[in-house]
């Protein structure tokens, strides 16, 4: 037997019994596996369409997994007079963190006064609208810090002495998009990774798509009533490749890097710091052993390959730290960077930083012509907002089913109260005294209430290093579509960091193991029981 990634999809999906699996046509087809395609698949499988999503690549894989990691309203979009984007957005933060309160959680922000910056009088009123124009009931409010008696202010040089405190949510926004496309399949949805999407067509109403098969290059033609381009930075692409518009030019591709350093401080608050060219970076507890720094913003070129930060975005970020930690950040500190792209709406704004990082929907055909919604823009913080937005557009060509549900409807793993997690790591250490507090933990953190599909196993098996065992990748391989180290590593978990190359290999040849493939080969895209 093939190991699993290099079965084809349609072998995979033979022996499932759920319909959506047979289906040739569909009502809705999504392209995108990032957090919008997902979140859009989620909500329409969930309000009774048939729905198919294919992604190129792996969930996640693009700038999805390469944020800054928060639910944040954006403080520093009230500068730009982004009010409705913000208040859209601090909205969002309690219920996200409500139906995932596994891989989201509150976060206290530390804003540094810089006496040669913005104004207190400025930042007090930033922070005020902060806290009373987004629906805030849950997370504490804004506050002063004297910093010289405040833990936040150890790491800090003497010279800051006074600190404005709020509240924001960390997320771990890798799982946010598996998660959502976990329940979407549950839900009924196709959903398919490795897929490229090489063409699409009216033809007497409905869309003609072929796709094909990244690994194997099988390809299939499949139709559907309409179809969502949520192809992120690539939108533009799709469109051209697609769809044949080759005059597409809708998005500014602006480039955010990140540093992460070992663990600079002892306290679990983030920093958010000021610059003199207007712009901020975050430093914030990262993965247990980490602080991460960033992020940047530099226009990429439309011929862009795997972003990569560069040396100047490094200096950029090590330099800006620096000013406020009293023991400088140099470019020998940094363990690991990233760098993803977001495909922000070209509005014309001079600066990247400038431009609105508000989504923007863009509708073809409907009214008897097959309908085409594109996608531009957008933050992981209001996806669950454009989803239903896109639901409306949807809903006004096919007919409404079910009402909007996902506000209150917890992702998978997320189903206890968000004051609950400590009682259920107690529960599954309890249940599993053999295994550290800590390992249980992380899990926890990762898979909420599923981890106990990890933990239940009769043997955590092989070690690969730093707490990952075989039952966890064997979990990820059967239920959330990973295929290789990667996938484990650097999207369904962080614990890549600290992989040597050799471990990195290790995990390689257990996933390509044939014996290992075929006792975990199930049927991702189904709905679970």
């Amino acid at each position: 037997m093939l190991p699993l990634r290099h079965v084809h999809l349609s072998e995979r999906m033979k022996d499932s019994s759920h319909s959506a699996a047979q289906r040739s046509h569909y009502d809705v087809f999504i392209i995108g596996g990032g957090i919008n395609g997902c979140g859009i698949a989620r909500d329409a499988a969930g309000r009774g369409y048939s729905v198919c999503l294919c992604e190129a690549g792996d969930f996640a894989s693009g700038t999805s997994s390469a944020s800054t990691k928060l639910v944040h309203g954006g403080l520093r979009y009230l500068e730009h007079y982004e009010f409705r984007l913000v208040r859209k957005a601090l909205l969002e933060r309690e219920v996200l963190w409500n139906i995932a309160p596994h891989i989201i959680w509150p976060l206290r922000f530390v804003l540094p006064y810089h006496s040669g910056l913005r104004p207190g009088w400025l930042l007090r009123l930033g922070l005020f609208l902060y806290d009373h124009i987004g629906g805030r009931k849950l997370l504490p409010p804004s506050k002063s810090l004297n910093l010289s008696d405040d833990e936040a202010g150890k790491p800090l040089k003497n010279s800051f002495s006074k600190a404005f405190e709020y509240s924001d949510c960390w997320v771990d926004d890798s799982r946010l998009v598996v998660l959502n496309a976990r329940d979407a399949a549950d839900r009924g949805g196709d959903i398919r990774p490795r897929t490229k999407v090489n063409r699409a067509e009216r033809v007497d109403g409905v869309w003609k798509i072929e796709i094909e098969d990244s690994l194997t290059g099988v390809t299939e033609t499949l139709s559907a009533n309409v179809v969502v381009n949520a192809a992120g930075p690539w939108v533009d692409e799709v469109l051209k490749s697609v769809f044949g518009r080759n005059d597409a030019r809708n998005v500014r591709l602006v480039r955010g890097s990140h540093i992460v350093i070992k663990k600079k401080f002892a306290h679990e608050k983030a920093y958010i710091f000021q610059n003199a060219d207007d712009r901020i970076i975050f430093a914030i507890p990262y993965e247990r052993d980490y602080t991460l720094i960033g992020t940047t913003d530099a226009d990429e070129g439309p011929e862009m390959g795997k972003p990569e930060i560069t040396p100047e975005e490094t200096g950029y970020l090590c330099n800006m730290a620096s000013e406020y930690f009293a023991e400088p950040v140099s470019v020998d500190d940094v363990v690991w960077t990233y760098s993803g792209v977001r495909p922000l709406f070209d509005d014309g704004a001079s600066k990247a930083q400038e431009a609105t990082r508000d989504y923007i929907i863009r509708q073809d055909g409907g009214e008897g012509d097959a309908m085409l919604l594109n996608i531009f823009g957008g933050k992981i913080t209001t996806y669950r907002v454009l989803a239903n937005t896109i639901m409306d557009e949807i809903e006004s060509t096919l007919g409404a089913r079910q009402s909007a549900w996902t506000a209150d409807t917890p992702l998978p793993g997320g189903a206890f109260p968000i004051a609950g997690f400590d009682a259920l790591v107690d529960e599954y250490v309890d249940n599993n005294p053999s295994i550290s507090r800590e390992l249980v933990t992380r899990l926890v953190r990762l898979y909420g209430t599923r981890a106990k599909m990890v933990l239940g196993s009769d043997t955590l098996g092989v070690h690969f290093g730093h707490d990952l065992y075989a039952a966890e990748v064997s979990y990820l391989m059967r239920h959330e579509w990973a295929c290789n180290a990667d996938d484990v590593l650097f999207r369904r978990t962080k614990l890549g960091i600290a992989f040597s190359k050799a471990q990195r290999q290790a995990l390689q040849d257990f996933m390509d193991n044939t014996e290992n493939s075929s006792e975990i080969l199930t049927i991702n895209s189904r709905a679970e029981n």
